[in-house]
């Protein structure tokens, strides 16, 4: 029996916060089995992870949860790429990005070339990483619903400043901060936090580029105690586009991050 620790970690925070900050995006690690399946040379790979990787957000999620004690956040952070399984799709339903080959396990890039040969079968890394990562991010909505009675779940990802090819949506205006909203999970109020909490970092829109936020399918359209909210950074508030290190706009983006923390888990953090 295998005791190869999960490629995940749900890192704690106050036991009385309901906020669970979740960064589906940030690592470029990948397990060598799963290298084996992807067609690009390693330059290749190394320039699609640099478009794909939402570079330096556990940082702003680490750094928000230690500016926002005693109400920190839990977080909930995946250590491996979005190459391997991109754990925001779902598999078992039918959406548009299956049509540019991104649906739980890419089978094309952000430029529209393959990344896996139509030969792989995809089913074994659903298995062995898209449901286990699924299954603890329920638990851990279900932890913070048990403790406090409600979970607002707050998703942290990044995007660049221009758009890229397999964006279906990329015509549209991209804002320092865009706020994806979902209409059952996202509270009127909990939108009106986040542009408050963001409004001296240049400006917000929502849903523009990207719309809709995660909830795990359990809580989906089912429980109004599970909120959402997704933040999407453009990333030359903060970082050196492609690939490049993190600047001083971490710094100002982690206390918007914790002050949005803060009031969303019922506290004033500022």
């Amino acid at each position: 029996m295998s005791h190869e620790p999960p490629p995940f970690r749900l890192l704690p925070g106050a036991d009385h916060s309901p906020v669970l900050l979740h960064v589906p995006h940030s690592a470029r690690a990948i397990p060598s089995p799963v290298r084996s399946g992807i067609e690009l040379d390693d330059a290749a790979l190394e320039r699609e992870l640099d478009h794909i990787t939402d570079a330096h957000t556990a940082e702003i999620a680490a750094a928000a949860a230690e500016a926002a004690a005693p109400v920190a956040p839990w977080r909930f952070v995946n250590e491996l790429s979005r190459l391997v399984i991109d754990p925001e799709r779902f598999p078992d339903e039918r959406e548009e990005m299956l049509a540019v080959g991104m649906g739980a396990v890419y089978t094309h890039t952000t430029h529209g070339e393959r990344l896996r040969s139509p030969d792989v079968d995809l089913q074994p890394l659903i298995d062995r990483y898209f449901r286990p990562y699924a299954k603890a991010m329920t638990a851990a909505v279900g932890e913070r619903l048990a403790a406090t009675g409600r979970a607002v779940v707050i998703d942290i990802h990044s995007y660049p400043t221009e758009p890229l090819p397999y964006e279906l949506h990329g015509e549209g205006p991209r804002p320092p901060i865009c706020l994806g909203a979902d209409d059952f999970h996202t509270p009127p109020e909990l939108v009106a936090l986040a542009e408050k909490a963001f409004a001296g970092l240049g400006g917000t829109a929502v849903n523009t580029p990207f719309a809709g936020t995660y909830v795990p399918l359990k809580y989906y359209g089912k429980d109004p105690r599970v909120s959402a909210l997704m933040i999407e950074i453009r990333r030359d508030l903060y970082m050196t586009e492609l690939g490049g290190p993190a600047g001083p706009g971490l710094a100002a983006l982690a206390r918007a991050v914790a002050d949005l923390v803060g009031h969303a888990g019922g506290t004033r953090v500022l």
